[in-house]
């Protein structure tokens, strides 16, 4: 089966590799469609955290299901996508409901070989019923999802002030669940496209642009000098999350949901003072699946607006060095495999 692998950093290879086999627990789909996210964008760049080489890229996926095998309620034929990281059910998270972050996690085309083929076996129990959604949309469900569970870990809710910071994928979907859970919510990103992106697309009236020389200003304003209550990084960037606990409002709350390889560094007595609570949010749990597609399903979110370039897979390594570029204008890269 034809294969794209990142050998190295800056370096993707179609390679001819093996049809994977039926094994107990597993199920074989064919991979219809492959979002582009900021992982697999670090990955081929090179700084991406717990990562080696050489890995098959891809995790938000859309498939057909073609061997059943172990696969409860599944059949041949069945559009579907995929929870992609594997847990192990035994240790301390997974025993306490939290298998988004298992000791052991495995994650497809992160710690083990991922999606950029055109089949792949998975374990049965990390399979979702596509139930009627197109495969962009379904290749959408897992990055809206990781945004879904950052937003209930930070316990957003009615009428407060949700500073989103990154308006990339994970950071726009932070921004609709924030909204949906009434939150008042304000976007800001060092891209004016991306900004306008927020107001034209996903009606985010409050936008601020990091790189202006008064944004503490901005916040203040924009909140009666209070800041915000819930403070969400989607940017994975050092600078950007160092900033971000200027932000927190008095009692607030901090949530990582962006991942980088540096120390954070913040003045604990500006922490302290506001008893400000900060934490981090990984990957996301079936509950926020599902709860995604309930929202697509009652036309609340339509992840098809993300989708600014298409792409066959067969061109798909020429286009990954442009989608790094900021002019690109890239919010989210799809990959057409087969429909």
């Amino acid at each position: 089966m034809e294969t794209l692998v990142c050998t190295e950093p800056g370096h993707l290879v179609y390679k001819d590799t093996d049809l994977p086999v039926s094994k107990a627990g597993n199920v074989i789909i064919r991979i219809t469609h492959i979002g582009v996210c900021g992982t697999d964008l670090h990955a081929f760049e090179g700084t991406q955290p717990y990562f080696t080489y050489p890995r098959i890229l891809g995790h938000e996926i859309a498939a057909i299901i073609e061997d059943p095998a172990d696969a409860d309620n599944f059949k041949n034929g069945d559009r579907v996508t995929f929870i992609p990281y594997f847990n192990c059910g035994f240790c301390i998270a997974c025993r306490n409901g939290k298998p988004n972050c298992c000791v052991k996690l495995q994650v497809s085309g992160v710690h083990v070989d991922g999606g950029m083929r055109t089949h792949l076996s998975v374990p049965a129990n990390t399979l979702v019923d596509g139930k009627g959604l197109s495969g962009e949309a379904l290749a959408l469900i897992e990055p809206l999802a990781i945004g879904a569970h950052g937003v209930k870990r930070s316990g957003a809710g009615p009428g407060q002030n949700v500073l989103v910071i990154g308006a990339g994928p994970i950071g726009l979907g932070a921004m609709q669940f924030a909204t949906l859970a009434g939150a008042r919510v304000i976007a800001m990103d060092v891209n004016e496209s991306r900004l306008e992106f927020c107001r034209q697309k996903l009606n985010i009236p409050y936008t601020i642009n990091a790189s202006d020389n008064d944004v503490n200003e901005q916040m203040a304003a924009l909140t009666n000098g209070e800041m915000a209550a819930v403070v969400i990084d989607a940017t994975g960037n050092i600078h950007a999350i160092n900033k971000g606990f200027q932000f927190i409002a008095h009692g607030g709350t901090y949530v990582l949901i962006g991942l980088q390889k540096q120390e954070i560094h913040f003045s604990h007595p500006e922490f302290h003072k506001r008893e400000a609570t900060l934490m981090s949010s990984r990957n996301a749990t079936r509950s926020d699946f599902e709860y995604v597609m309930e929202m697509i399903g009652n036309n609340m979110i339509d992840p098809l607006s993300y989708i600014t370039h298409r792409v066959n897979f067969g061109s798909a390594a020429d286009q990954f060095p442009g989608w790094l570029k900021q002019d690109a204008g890239v919010i989210k890269a799809m990959i057409i495999m087969q429909d």
